[in-house]
């Protein structure tokens, strides 16, 4: 059974907006673990379930359900992964396209979690539990590139509150169709489950807050290579919202044009190139490329070809 907890609001904790004060008081709890649980409705004041946005009265007793963790054996595998970096505090890999980032069902062996977990033993972060060790961010299965993976729990919190607060640089390169109007540009658009396609995206009025920032590369005919950087950091966010203004990304099997000519292609054409962010142990800035992986250089080569 679920364990329901109390917690009596200190007068000091007075103004603080809900989601943070969990982050903050609940052992081993980044805040997008404390919007998920409030999102799921496990945390109520006199009866009523509160949003994340609840501003704390003071004195006030908050009821909080804390969900049973599920035991499950995730086994060790000898899978080649690319470690663009790592000490003991972090690894940085750059990810192949068509693997899954942790087990899920459907996918409970061959993800990255898998790998690390045959690399590094137990010097991993818990806080995600026994699914998610040590994983702080995702790309999509089919999206290659880069990912930061935390080796301890302080690691683990220093990373997600940089990224809660939008202070990790994540640069992503993609092919899409039909070229676009404007050389640079930001499209500001909330993101939220699809009405009636629950695998989907899409862009919807009460969704959350997503912006994605573009630049084009180069232009060919019928098609654009652009450079994107993500402010937030939604679910599928740079292909739902490329698709929503008329230029999805080629191969996308969710969001893309199936007249497309490339579509016998797997997987979306979108990269992960560069990761920047403040080192968890040292304090310092630093930063890491990943070169596009061959299916990427493949279809550009194409392109050019037809261009001349």
């Amino acid at each position: 059974m679920p364990n329901t907890i109390e917690i009596l609001i200190a007068p000091t904790y007075a103004g603080q907006r809900l989601d943070s004060f969990l982050a903050q008081y609940l052992e081993n709890m980044t805040r997008n673990a404390a919007q998920m649980l409030i999102a799921e409705g496990m945390v109520s004041y006199n009866g009523l379930v509160l949003k994340k946005n609840y501003k704390l009265i003071g004195n006030e007793t908050l009821q909080v359900i804390m969900p049973n963790v599920q035991s499950v054996e995730i086994q060790p595998e000898n899978i080649p992964i690319d470690i663009v970096y790592e000490d003991d505090d972090i690894i940085v890999v750059n990810k192949a396209q068509g693997m899954v980032v942790h087990p899920a069902v459907g996918n409970w062996s061959g993800t990255l979690v898998n790998a690390l977990m045959y690399h590094c033993g137990d010097r991993l972060s818990g806080i995600n539990g026994e699914i998610r060790p040590g994983i702080v961010h995702r790309i999509d299965k089919d999206t290659s590139g880069l990912l930061v993976v935390a080796k301890n729990n302080s690691a683990h919190l220093h990373l997600a509150d940089q990224i809660a607060a939008h202070a990790v640089k994540r640069i992503y390169e993609a092919i899409v169709c039909g070229n676009i109007k404007n050389d640079s540009g930001t499209i500001n658009q909330p993101i939220g489950r699809h009405p009636k396609e629950r695998k989907k995206m899409a862009v919807i009025a009460n969704g959350r807050h997503a912006v994605t920032h573009y630049q084009v590369i180069t232009r060919f005919y019928g098609y654009t290579h652009m450079e994107f950087s993500l402010e937030t950091g939604r679910t599928h966010q740079i292909r739902v919202h490329l698709a929503h203004i008329g230029h999805p990304i080629i191969c996308d099997p969710l969001y893309g044009n199936p007249k497309d000519r490339f579509s016998t292609i797997s997987g979306q054409c979108l990269h992960a190139k560069k990761l920047e962010f403040i080192h968890p142990g040292t304090g310092k800035q630093i930063q890491f490329t990943a070169p596009r992986p061959e299916y990427f250089q493949k279809i550009l080569n194409s392109l050019r070809q037809q261009n001349r």
